[in-house]
């Protein structure tokens, strides 16, 4: 194991071919919701958005594909959240997956690249060691995190779709990251995950900014969809979080920042805007200044990053 926060523990770890497993049969339409970082705000406006479309008619299925938890380290918040999430689709991030069945040496069991300063590694180990606290005090809840599965595949469209965490081959793995999807350098591993797998897209999240690019394999045009964060901004000068919405229907959603069709698939990212102010006076009752989650995000959550719309919108 390499140094924690930056090692993958083995039960992290799969192979593209087991998205060639039976698949769910879904209809109509799937919010994927990534990264939520404990954020409640943009929970309840997840679940508003959902509403919304449901009363148009719009037959919603959530599925969120990890990382639901790690700001939420006061027992009120770490039960609205987890306690949401799990009544619906779920599968595990590397918090959850360390939250279930902490792994000696791992960290938080973000796998974090080398190209990841030491500073923000240590935070990261500090922020799930707060987080492990708060989390002792719901045994029920830790079991049952320990029980979601490290990835799913669905079928919406007449597409195969392997909804992960971090890629094809690990519950953290890094390669659908946007700078690696935009490195061409002949070795990426992408074009043979779609190969091994048999799926048409990949909806993922892990590394925190959002991507949706096309890949060509063997002629056919596949896509990878990271919705980077639903609970933080994403975008310079933002206070908004972002899901991927897949949906057989073709019409474009009104509040789409961007988006693509694959068939009889549409694919989109749609914002998540949750009471900001009312999330930062939460965050900041948890996370006083000089804390680890303050020095890491709190410019972040206030700011964004330094990322706009079009450099993750990569599509013919």
């Amino acid at each position: 194991m390499s140094a924690p926060g930056r090692g993958c523990p083995l039960h992290y770890r799969y192979t593209a071919s087991v998205f060639r497993r039976g698949a769910a049969p879904l209809e109509d339409t799937v919010y994927v919701i990534g990264g939520l970082y404990g954020n409640t705000a943009a929970l309840e406006e997840i679940l508003a958005m959902r509403q919304r479309e449901q009363r148009r008619g719009v037959d919603v299925t959530l599925i969120f594909n990890g990382d639901f938890n790690w700001f939420n380290v006061d027992g009120d918040g770490f039960a609205r959240i987890n306690e949401a999430v799990l009544g619906h689709r779920a599968i595990a991030g590397n918090v959850e997956a360390e939250l279930g069945r902490p792994s000696d040496g791992a960290g938080c069991g973000c796998a974090y690249p080398d190209d990841v300063d030491d500073d923000t590694v240590s935070r990261s180990n500090a922020i799930m060691q707060r987080l492990h606290r708060c989390a002792a005090d719901f045994p029920e809840l830790r079991t049952a995190l320990q029980a979601l599965p490290s990835w799913a595949c669905i079928e919406l469209g007449g597409r195969r779709i392997g909804v992960v965490h971090g890629d094809a081959q690990s519950l953290s793995g890094w390669h659908f990251a946007a700078d690696r999807l935009a490195a061409d350098d002949g070795a990426s591993p992408v074009p043979r995950f779609f190969r091994d797998s048999g799926v048409d897209l990949f909806a993922c999240s892990h590394t925190c900014l959002p991507v949706l690019q096309a890949v060509r394999v063997a002629g056919r045009r596949r896509l990878v969809a990271n919705n980077g964060a639903a609970g933080m901004p994403n975008f310079r000068n933002t206070r908004f979080g972002l899901l991927t919405r897949l949906s057989t229907r073709p019409e474009v959603p009104a509040d789409s920042l961007y988006g693509t069709g694959l068939g009889s698939l549409r694919i989109d990212a749609l914002p998540i805007r949750y009471d900001h102010d009312r999330w930062l006076r939460r965050f900041r009752a948890n996370w006083l200044p000089g804390s680890p989650a303050h020095d890491a995000y709190h410019r972040r959550i206030t700011k964004g990053p330094a990322f706009t719309v079009d450099q993750a919108f990569r599509c013919d």
